[in-house]
């Protein structure tokens, strides 16, 4: 997968997990924020390891 494919589905998951818990909570400006960020640090900690097992191999 691409480094751009991780990153953007990750963060899509995340805000869509921020959206759903702001939803529940009746705070979804701290939780949709946070979804991002949770989302986006995935995806890079995802993309670094798939670029690390590339230059392995």
């Amino acid at each position: 997968m691409k480094k751009e494919n991780i990153q953007s589905k990750s963060i899509g998951i995340g805000m869509i997990i921020g959206c759903v818990i702001g939803i529940v909570t009746d705070n979804i400006a701290l939780w949709l924020s946070l979804g991002l960020v949770f989302g986006a640090g995935y995806g890079q900690t995802q993309a670094k390891k798939g670029n690390d097992e590339d230059d392995k191999s």
